[in-house]
């Protein structure tokens, strides 16, 4: 009977070791890490590592080596780490004492998700609170073999398959999901009707997202979609078909208007105000002058509202005469008082 160095080696059946010679991933397909059940090996055993695939030799907690895709003949020779694991000699062949994992690292199968519970959100034309429901796929592939390794298994995290890690993560997924989403729609000024228009816009928002949370564990987030968003209950859609298409536009149009005020602030509003003021006042008639002197702040003195009213004076008219006609215009409009009237005229005439 051979050293056995080993003392749970006497466990085995006759009391020899068993060992084989081809190792080789015969895991399920979905696995993606996955333990050779045998541990002793033939020091000039066959390694055969298939595309998309790492094997990692560990001992004592620590890893010995990492290999590739390919064939290797395990020896001495080739691989002196194997000399450190020689334990005994079985029929004049030499063993070495091992623990193998295989790493898939080619593209998975796609993991689907849902939301586990409503996202609440409001929606933003008419101001209804409503909640959300989203459902889509991910695929998950692993990057650094031996970091994955090292904290599924030794984290003592037993989920291998790419279903098991969606479970693994759901906590992390779900919140990170839950939190995007309702950041989105909530930035957003459109009705939440025909939200599965934005699907692909927060599925792109949230994938580094993902992937930020698998990055510690050597993995990556291949793909993520959302196929589909829907609005709990019909209480919103029937709130707009009461409402009508034209309401439905004419909000559209009034939510578009505030983003812009939003974006250029209020010194555009301004702007745009004295335009159309001075567009009025160019205008023949009283109408025109009643609209531009109603549109000016309270605060505004006369002289201010002479300057924006400048434009309808005629050319072949002097400024004075035209401030003149102006102000008779507001008086007989009862715009200006009597004693407003006769203040500013007598000024006016004093500078000519």
């Amino acid at each position: 009977m051979g050293l056995f160095r080993n003392k749970n080696e006497q466990a085995y059946v006759g009391g020899k070791k068993h060992w084989t010679d081809v190792l080789k991933n015969s895991g399920p397909v979905n696995a993606l890490l996955w333990r050779m059940p045998e541990e002793d090996f033939n020091t000039n055993s066959t390694l055969i590592v298939m595309p998309g695939e790492e094997a990692i030799f560990v001992n004592g907690g620590v890893i010995e080596q990492v290999f590739p895709s390919g064939t290797y003949k395990l020896n001495t020779e080739n691989y002196p780490f194997i000399s450190r694991l020689r334990n005994m000699l079985s029929g004049g062949v030499s063993i070495f004492n091992c623990v193998v994992y295989f790493v898939r690292k080619a593209h998975g199968y796609e993991v689907l998700w849902e939301t586990d519970s409503p996202i609440q959100v409001r929606d933003k034309v008419l101001g209804i609170a409503t909640q959300i429901r989203a459902r889509g796929a991910y695929k998950v592939q692993v990057e650094d073999g031996p970091l994955f390794l090292e904290k599924m298994v030794g984290g003592k995290v037993a989920y291998t398959s790419q279903e098991a890690l969606g479970d693994y993560f759901c906590r992390e997924f779900q919140g990170k999901i839950r939190s995007t989403i309702a950041q989105f729609l909530q930035s957003r000024e459109e009705e939440l009707l025909g939200i599965d228009a934005m699907a692909n816009e927060i599925a792109r928002q949230l994938e580094p997202e993902i992937d930020a949370i698998l990055k510690p564990y050597g993995l990556t987030c291949v793909t993520f979609s959302i196929s589909a968003m829907d609005i709990v209950g019909d209480e919103l859609r029937r709130k707009y078909d009461e409402i009508g298409m034209d309401a439905i536009q004419k909000m559209r149009m009034a939510a578009a208007d505030r983003k812009a005020l939003d974006i250029l602030g209020d010194d555009w509003s301004k702007v745009q105000t004295a335009e159309i003021m001075k567009t009025f006042a160019a205008n023949e008639g009283a109408g025109g002058i009643a609209v531009a002197a109603m549109g000016m702040n309270a605060g505004n003195s006369l002289g201010e509202m002479a300057n924006v009213l400048a434009p309808a004076q005629k050319p072949q008219e002097s400024d004075h005469v035209s401030k003149l006609k102006q102000l008779k215009e507001l008086f007989d409009m009862g715009i200006l008082t009597q004693e407003e009237f006769d203040a500013k005229k007598a000024e006016i005439l004093k500078n000519m």
